[in-house]
């Protein structure tokens, strides 16, 4: 399914921050499309553990992050930040990164962040005193990425540090999970 094509159905996706990571916030899928479905979004499906929704349904990415962000601390007891991106937006940043060279050498390396609010303009300047391990980032419209070339653990850009600096909550998604959401939703509805 082309990108034109998902928006005019309405196709979306939904990201956790911080859910089924080392046994803190336990969000089991399944529970989480039934969730997604008692909202009356259509055509949910998840993608691995890590809380990535597709869904198509009406209303304001705001409004769709909040309704799914209330069932969730309502069935679960626990707040989960949620970020909302449309198709197009997803499909348009999984045709290409910023580091080609990183998208097959290091793809669990490269990663993409979606921000609840627009990134500070000085988000990258911000950055840069915590890239001590090589690491590189690049703030292309609202979308967040990073190469963590000699890897995540033990790099200084903490998902604190890099909300601090953008300016609000970041979730990040590797190159391969990009991927593999750009799928499903190509894939288009059931």
């Amino acid at each position: 399914m082309s990108a034109a094509k998902a928006a005019r159905a309405g196709l979306r996706v939904a990201l956790l921050r911080g859910v089924n990571v080392g046994g803190s916030k336990r969000v089991p899928m399944a529970e989480l499309r039934d969730l997604a479905e008692a909202l009356g979004w259509q055509s949910v499906r998840t993608y691995i553990q890590s809380g990535n929704v597709v869904f198509a349904a009406k209303g304001s990415h705001a409004a769709l992050e909040g309704a799914l962000e209330a069932a969730i601390e309502e069935r679960f007891g626990f707040a989960v930040p949620v970020i909302v991106r449309p198709a197009a937006w997803w499909l348009h940043e999984a045709a290409g990164s910023p580091f080609a060279d990183a998208e097959s050498a290091r793809a669990n390396l490269l990663h993409l962040g979606a921000a609840k609010g627009e990134p500070a303009s000085g988000a990258v300047k911000l950055l840069a005193p915590y890239c001590t391990r090589g690491e590189r980032v690049v703030i292309r419209g609202d979308a967040i990425w990073i190469d963590y070339r000699s890897g995540v653990a033990g790099s200084k850009l903490l998902p604190a540090v890099v909300d601090r600096a953008v300016g609000s909550v970041v979730t990040m998604r590797n190159w391969k999970s990009v991927g593999a959401i750009a799928e499903l939703l190509r894939s288009g509805s059931d």
